[in-house]
């Protein structure tokens, strides 16, 4: 099989990491995937520091559709067998050139569509319109959890056929590998996520200042159109010694970082099959996330972690109490626990393989 993975290449979050994730895992597998990335960016840089093919079919925006003829021409002269999109953008521009392809066509929806473009105004709703049109032309779907394969079937109206659950996975390092935490006075928690309203930053933020703990440090990674208002909420709820905001940074860096870390915290009020969340644990941190998407898939119970109600402040500081009430030994403990857990159901190769058995049956019709 060769497979042409699109995407837009302006990711800088998860969808990137699910991305570059999955070709290096068929890399490693010896399977035959390229990516192709409609404009210049984080996606091709990432995949090319990963040494992954990689291409750039130089689209200047997002409006712009003269890339149409250029896309076409990629994927009929390369003769691949499949073409995979990820995001809106790559899913509309398929979408308008589907019948003068040969390829079958592949969508993975990372997020829910009825909120990418919710803060968006009457743009977000155009948006929103056309990348449910381009899902229903796709030949088949895949979901990154079973919430969003059942809203795809019954809101958005798709085939349940041409549906698929496949849950993100990671590679998961043998604890050996993982570097030794550091010495740090502050309990630490660590927030890695864009910076949008759809986080729920603001919330963990509030329920900060409700444990009013001073021993508690916060660190949010992550950039995005709601970083300024989180500085100014954390300025009135004089939290400013408490909270470090370090923007976007790097996978080495948040390697780094994690080693004085106490706990990955993640209070959105949207998510999928966090990702962020997989990495904390193959770096042996416990974790605390609002119940959303699939999440108890990957929390199973109080000894895995902890689940907050989503959009729930006191909730939220609920369980940050509880966390730090433990002590570093009981932490360690469901960290492993954790680790192990998620390691054994949710690797990049069972991901990959999964991906694959679609893949041959979609072909084989």
């Amino acid at each position: 099989m060769k497979i042409l993975h699109v995407n837009a290449g302006l990711e800088n979050g998860g969808g990137l990491t699910h991305i570059v994730n999955l070709l290096r895992q068929a890399k490693a597998a010896g399977q035959d995937f390229t990516l192709l990335c409609l404009a210049p960016g984080p996606v091709a840089s990432a995949a090319a520091n990963a040494q992954l093919n990689v291409h750039v079919l130089g689209v200047n925006n997002r409006y712009d559709l003269t890339g149409l003829k250029r896309l076409r021409t990629f994927i009929n002269q390369g003769e691949f067998d499949i073409v995979h999109t990820h995001g809106a953008r790559a899913n509309l521009f398929v979408a308008l050139i589907k019948h003068k392809i040969k390829a079958k066509w592949c969508v993975t929806v990372h997020s829910d569509p009825y909120l990418d473009f919710a803060d968006h105004g009457i743009l977000g709703h155009v948006f929103t319109t056309a990348n449910l049109y381009a899902l229903r032309q796709a030949e088949c779907v895949f979901a990154v959890t079973q919430k969003f394969a059942q809203l795809l079937v019954i809101r958005a109206n798709l085939d349940a056929n041409k549906v698929h659950a496949i849950y993100n996975g990671t590679k998961f390092h043998a604890n050996s590998a993982i570097p030794a935490k550091e010495e740090h006075q502050c309990f630490n928690l660590v927030n890695v996520a864009r910076t949008e309203k759809v986080k729920g930053q603001d919330l963990l933020l509030k329920a900060l200042k409700i444990i009013n703990n001073p021993n508690v440090h916060l660190y949010i990674a992550g950039n995005g159109t709601q970083l300024a208002s989180l500085k100014k909420l954390a300025q009135k709820l004089e939290l400013t010694k408490q909270v470090t905001f370090l923007g976007f940074i790097s996978q080495k860096q948040l390697e780094n970082l994690y080693r004085k870390m106490d706990l990955a915290v993640l209070t959105s009020y949207s998510e999928s099959f966090p990702l962020v969340l997989l990495e904390a644990s193959d770096n042996l941190l416990p974790l605390l996330a609002t119940a959303v998407g699939d999440i108890k898939m990957m929390i199973p119970d109080k000894q895995h972690g902890f689940i907050a109600t989503v959009g729930n402040i006191n909730s939220i500081a609920a369980n940050l109490k509880k966390a730090i009430e433990l002590s570093k030994e009981q932490l360690s403990q469901m960290a492993l626990s954790e680790k192990e857990y998620v390691a054994s159901r949710f690797s990049l190769k069972k991901q990959l393989e999964s991906i694959l058995k679609v893949y041959e049956v979609l072909l084989a019709e």
